[in-house]
Protein backbone atom coordinates (compact mmCIF):
# COMPACT_ATOMS: atom_id res chain seq x y z
CA UNK A 1 0.00 0.00 0.00
CA UNK A 2 1.19 3.50 -0.88
CA UNK A 3 0.67 6.08 1.87
CA UNK A 4 1.01 9.86 1.54
CA UNK A 5 0.86 12.48 4.29
CA UNK A 6 0.32 16.17 3.52
CA UNK A 7 1.44 18.90 5.95
CA UNK A 8 -0.10 22.30 5.35
CA UNK A 9 -2.11 25.10 6.83
CA UNK A 10 -5.88 25.25 6.44
CA UNK A 11 -6.67 27.17 3.28
CA UNK A 12 -3.63 26.05 1.27
CA UNK A 13 -5.53 23.34 -0.58
CA UNK A 14 -4.10 20.14 0.93
CA UNK A 15 -7.53 18.54 1.36
CA UNK A 16 -8.53 19.51 -2.17
CA UNK A 17 -5.17 18.26 -3.44
CA UNK A 18 -5.56 14.92 -1.64
CA UNK A 19 -9.08 14.53 -3.02
CA UNK A 20 -7.96 15.51 -6.52
CA UNK A 21 -5.14 12.97 -6.42
CA UNK A 22 -7.59 10.34 -5.18
CA UNK A 23 -9.96 11.16 -8.03
CA UNK A 24 -7.21 10.71 -10.64
CA UNK A 25 -6.02 7.46 -9.07
CA UNK A 26 -9.55 6.05 -8.81
CA UNK A 27 -9.94 6.27 -12.61
CA UNK A 28 -7.06 3.80 -13.03
CA UNK A 29 -8.73 0.94 -11.18
CA UNK A 30 -6.90 1.35 -7.89
CA UNK A 31 -8.53 1.76 -4.50
CA UNK A 32 -7.82 5.05 -2.79
CA UNK A 33 -8.58 7.09 0.31
CA UNK A 34 -8.32 10.83 0.90
CA UNK A 35 -9.03 12.32 4.32
CA UNK A 36 -7.85 15.09 6.62
CA UNK A 37 -7.19 15.83 10.27
CA UNK A 38 -7.74 19.37 11.51
CA UNK A 39 -6.39 20.60 14.80
CA UNK A 40 -8.39 23.80 14.51
CA UNK A 41 -10.89 24.47 11.77
CA UNK A 42 -9.73 28.01 11.11
CA UNK A 43 -7.81 29.32 8.14
CA UNK A 44 -4.05 29.24 8.76
CA UNK A 45 -4.08 26.48 11.39
CA UNK A 46 -1.66 23.59 10.87
CA UNK A 47 -3.36 20.48 9.51
CA UNK A 48 -2.63 17.20 7.81
CA UNK A 49 -4.27 15.38 4.94
CA UNK A 50 -3.71 11.80 3.87
CA UNK A 51 -3.93 9.45 0.89
CA UNK A 52 -3.76 5.70 0.74
CA UNK A 53 -3.52 3.78 -2.53
CA UNK A 54 -3.71 0.03 -3.07
CA UNK A 55 -4.70 -2.60 -5.62
CA UNK A 56 -7.19 -4.08 -3.16
CA UNK A 57 -9.88 -2.61 -0.92
CA UNK A 58 -8.36 -0.51 1.86
CA UNK A 59 -9.79 -1.49 5.22
CA UNK A 60 -7.52 0.74 7.32
CA UNK A 61 -9.22 4.05 8.16
CA UNK A 62 -6.78 5.27 10.81
CA UNK A 63 -4.89 8.52 10.50
CA UNK A 64 -1.74 6.76 11.75
CA UNK A 65 0.57 5.79 8.89
CA UNK A 66 4.18 5.25 7.99
CA UNK A 67 4.16 7.32 4.81
CA UNK A 68 5.96 6.53 1.60
CA UNK A 69 5.72 10.21 0.67
CA UNK A 70 5.44 13.34 2.79
CA UNK A 71 4.33 16.58 1.14
CA UNK A 72 5.02 19.81 3.02
CA UNK A 73 3.21 22.67 1.30
CA UNK A 74 3.87 25.29 3.98
CA UNK A 75 7.64 25.73 4.41
CA UNK A 76 7.39 26.92 8.04
CA UNK A 77 5.97 23.54 9.07
CA UNK A 78 9.39 21.95 8.51
CA UNK A 79 10.49 23.86 11.61
CA UNK A 80 7.30 23.96 13.70
CA UNK A 81 5.96 20.40 13.18
CA UNK A 82 7.74 17.07 13.12
CA UNK A 83 7.17 16.22 9.46
CA UNK A 84 9.39 13.14 9.89
CA UNK A 85 7.22 11.46 12.54
CA UNK A 86 6.54 7.75 11.85
CA UNK A 87 8.69 7.85 8.73
CA UNK A 88 10.12 4.78 7.06
CA UNK A 89 13.74 4.40 6.09
CA UNK A 90 12.82 5.12 2.46
CA UNK A 91 10.17 7.84 2.94
CA UNK A 92 10.46 10.53 0.27
CA UNK A 93 9.87 14.18 1.20
CA UNK A 94 8.69 16.85 -1.24
CA UNK A 95 8.92 20.22 0.45
CA UNK A 96 7.84 23.67 -0.64
CA UNK A 97 10.67 26.12 -0.03
CA UNK A 98 12.75 28.79 -1.71
CA UNK A 99 15.86 27.08 -0.28
CA UNK A 100 17.89 24.52 -2.17
CA UNK A 101 17.66 20.95 -0.88
CA UNK A 102 21.11 21.22 0.70
CA UNK A 103 20.23 24.52 2.41
CA UNK A 104 16.96 23.09 3.72
CA UNK A 105 18.56 19.93 5.11
CA UNK A 106 21.32 22.01 6.74
CA UNK A 107 18.67 24.20 8.41
CA UNK A 108 16.58 21.24 9.66
CA UNK A 109 18.76 18.37 10.97
CA UNK A 110 15.78 15.97 11.16
CA UNK A 111 15.90 15.82 7.35
CA UNK A 112 19.56 14.74 7.25
CA UNK A 113 20.02 11.37 5.57
CA UNK A 114 16.50 11.40 4.10
CA UNK A 115 15.45 11.58 0.46
CA UNK A 116 14.33 15.21 0.13
CA UNK A 117 13.12 17.08 -2.95
CA UNK A 118 12.40 20.80 -2.98
CA UNK A 119 10.32 23.08 -5.16
CA UNK A 120 8.84 26.51 -4.47
CA UNK A 121 5.16 25.61 -4.92
CA UNK A 122 3.99 28.84 -3.28
CA UNK A 123 5.94 31.00 -5.73
CA UNK A 124 4.75 28.87 -8.64
CA UNK A 125 1.12 29.15 -7.49
CA UNK A 126 1.38 32.92 -7.03
CA UNK A 127 2.96 33.40 -10.46
CA UNK A 128 0.62 31.08 -12.37
CA UNK A 129 -2.69 30.91 -10.48
CA UNK A 130 -2.43 34.29 -8.77
CA UNK A 131 -2.96 32.87 -5.27
CA UNK A 132 -0.71 31.11 -2.77
CA UNK A 133 -2.57 27.80 -3.02
CA UNK A 134 0.26 25.34 -3.69
CA UNK A 135 -1.68 22.06 -3.93
CA UNK A 136 -1.63 21.54 -7.70
CA UNK A 137 2.06 22.45 -8.04
CA UNK A 138 2.80 19.89 -5.29
CA UNK A 139 0.97 17.27 -7.35
CA UNK A 140 3.05 18.17 -10.40
CA UNK A 141 6.23 17.70 -8.35
CA UNK A 142 4.86 14.39 -7.05
CA UNK A 143 4.26 13.14 -10.60
CA UNK A 144 7.91 13.87 -11.43
CA UNK A 145 9.39 12.37 -8.26
CA UNK A 146 7.16 9.30 -8.12
CA UNK A 147 6.73 8.58 -11.81
CA UNK A 148 3.23 7.40 -10.85
CA UNK A 149 1.61 8.70 -14.04
CA UNK A 150 2.70 10.37 -17.24
CA UNK A 151 2.42 14.14 -16.74
CA UNK A 152 0.13 14.58 -19.76
CA UNK A 153 -2.27 11.90 -18.48
CA UNK A 154 -2.23 13.54 -15.07
CA UNK A 155 -2.91 17.04 -16.43
CA UNK A 156 -5.78 15.76 -18.59
CA UNK A 157 -7.28 14.06 -15.54
CA UNK A 158 -6.90 17.24 -13.48
CA UNK A 159 -8.62 19.26 -16.23
CA UNK A 160 -11.64 16.99 -15.78
CA UNK A 161 -11.53 17.42 -11.99
CA UNK A 162 -11.24 21.21 -12.27
CA UNK A 163 -13.85 21.29 -15.05
CA UNK A 164 -16.40 23.38 -13.13
CA UNK A 165 -13.91 26.27 -12.78
CA UNK A 166 -13.39 29.00 -15.38
CA UNK A 167 -11.05 27.98 -18.22
CA UNK A 168 -8.55 30.65 -17.15
CA UNK A 169 -8.18 28.96 -13.72
CA UNK A 170 -7.91 25.50 -15.25
CA UNK A 171 -5.18 26.70 -17.63
CA UNK A 172 -3.31 28.40 -14.77
CA UNK A 173 -3.37 25.17 -12.76
CA UNK A 174 -2.02 23.22 -15.75
CA UNK A 175 0.88 25.69 -16.01
CA UNK A 176 1.49 25.35 -12.25
CA UNK A 177 1.50 21.54 -12.43
CA UNK A 178 3.92 21.51 -15.38
CA UNK A 179 6.19 24.12 -13.87
CA UNK A 180 6.54 22.23 -10.56
CA UNK A 181 7.13 19.02 -12.53
CA UNK A 182 9.96 20.79 -14.37
CA UNK A 183 11.44 22.61 -11.36
CA UNK A 184 11.45 20.00 -8.55
CA UNK A 185 14.99 19.07 -7.49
Amino acid sequence: MLEIRWHSRAGQGAVTGAKGLADVISTTGKHVQAFAFYGSAKRGAAMTAFNRVDDKVIMNHEKYMEPDFVFVIDPALVYTSDVTVNHKENTIYIITTHLSTDELVASQPKLAGKKVYTVDCIKIAQETIGKAIPNTPMLGAFMKVSGMYDIEFFKESMKRILGKLPQKIIDANMFAIQRAFDEVK
